[in-house]
């Protein structure tokens, strides 16, 4: 294992650790502004670089991305609880090199895809760091709002990294420029990481001991809570506990999935929707740039409001704004009610999306927080894999608005099972443990 420095005794707390918080907030930004570039600069490459018109064979790079990052990022979460989250972000911040690099030099779309995977890597093991970092230093006092803070800044980062992308484009085209700014942002986000950023093992540390002070003494027997938390479970055992043995995981997990269908629709199937409709580039970037900033910008307040009225409230009402808001612009033929659904959809996300990783800090305990992370956006990101294949064979079989119809079915039975299945999860508000503590069976080898 790898040694890790701290303070002899880290203190928990937003307040105790603002520097480093900071720091790990700026890096979120230049994670989110990475992937910002991609989204603006990389899907006009495929018609006009490669000739390349199938729906479906155009958004495999997006599927590429979705499938490597959602497998890193159980990997990456299951190593962190191990060697720390410094050495796997730097790790992160070197794959993001060869996506650049790649699409700068591609001579073939798969060039293109295989860059992708690359992109999966970096987002999977810098985002997961960086968000992981953050609950550490704060503990369980308001773990939503940093959460929410963590959230706003990578898709601000995202929105002002797609901006510059889109501002270079226009400048000197397509190629080399956008993918220099990438490279760019790599490097600054690499010598912070290396430099200045702690490592924040020992604060997860700290929490896991204070959990361990506070269990009564009485609690000694083999089937007692402590034989569970300290120690980490197996990785098949973890993984089936956050995907079905503990139902507000299950919940948890499946809303995850599909509120990437969502994000991957907005990426793959909303341009060529409003393309169909006779809206400009201009317009349409416009569009999804309200989805994007009512999202990004509105996670700090979901996060604080979740600090104060638990997290199931946020998550099942976003879950269904997001459904809601693709109705309205799939039903819609006016461009104001279009903007106005796509504000729906990012109020609905800026609810849900953050507070579902809350939620999984909430339950697991902090000796395997990564590894339960890691499951969670395993479940999440596959969506980004499969979202834009389903969607895209619907587009292609019945057309591009039973795209968004089939998106917004979809994301209302998501809320459904939130409703019946979800437990709040709040330490401060939850009505009975988290199913690891009332049956420590479930993770034991």
């Amino acid at each position: 294992m790898t040694k890790v420095s701290a303070p002899a005794r880290p203190e928990l707390g937003l307040r105790q650790n603002w520097w480093q918080f900071s720091l790990f907030t700026l890096i979120t930004l230049l994670v989110g502004m990475t992937i910002g570039v991609e989204r603006v600069a990389l899907p006009p490459l495929a018609k006009d670089a490669f000739g390349i018109t199938s729906i479906l064979y155009t958004i495999s790079f997006i599927a590429a991305f979705g499938a490597v990052k959602a497998v890193l990022n159980l990997v990456s979460g299951r190593l962190s609880d191990h060697h720390g989250r410094k050495t796997l972000l730097l790790a992160g911040w070197a794959f993001g090199v060869p996506f650049a690099l790649l699409i700068i030099f591609a001579q073939a779309w798969w060039w293109v895809v295989v860059a992708n995977l690359f992109l999966g890597v970096n987002q999977a093991l810098t985002w997961t760091m960086s968000v992981t970092a953050k609950i550490d230093l704060v503990g369980p006092v308001n773990r939503g709002l940093a959460v929410g803070i963590d959230e706003s800044a990578g898709y601000v980062g995202t929105g002002l990294g797609g901006f510059a992308a889109g501002l270079l484009v226009a400048a000197f085209g397509l190629r080399p420029a956008p993918y220099l700014l990438a490279l760019g942002v790599i490097a600054v986000g690499a010598l912070i990481t290396f430099g200045p950023a702690a490592e924040t093992l020992p604060w997860a540390r700290a929490e896991a001991a204070s959990h361990a002070s506070a269990t009564p003494a009485a609690a000694t027997t083999a089937t007692a809570t402590p034989a569970v938390t300290t120690a980490t479970p197996a990785l098949g055992r973890l993984a089936a506990y956050m995907s079905w043995q503990d139902k507000s995981m299950l919940a948890v997990c499946q809303a995850g999935l599909v509120n990437k269908f969502t994000d991957g629709m907005v990426a793959a199937i909303f341009p060529l929707y409003f393309l169909h409709k006779g809206l400009s580039l201009p317009l349409i970037g416009l569009l999804t740039g309200v989805y994007a900033w009512v999202w990004g910008l509105g996670q700090v307040a979901s996060g604080a409001l979740a600090d104060r009225i638990g997290r199931k409230p946020p998550i099942t009402a976003g879950t269904f704004l997001i459904g809601a808001g693709i109705a309205i612009i799939a039903a819609a033929s006016a461009r104001p009610t279009w903007f106005a659904g796509a504000a729906v959809m990012g109020a609905g996300m800026a609810l849900a999306y953050p507070n579902l990783i809350t939620a999984v800090g909430d339950t697991a305990h902090p000796a395997w927080r990564g590894g339960a992370l890691g499951v969670y956006r395993l479940w999440r990101d596959a969506g980004y894999a499969v979202g834009p294949l389903v969607l895209g064979t619907v587009a292609t079989v019945a057309g591009l608005p039973a795209a968004l119809w089939t998106c917004a079915v979809l994301m209302a039975i998501s809320g459904l099972i939130l409703l019946l299945l979800l437990h709040e999860t709040d330490p401060h508000r939850r009505t009975r443990e988290p199913a690891w503590q009332r049956n420590p069976n479930l993770l034991q080898p």
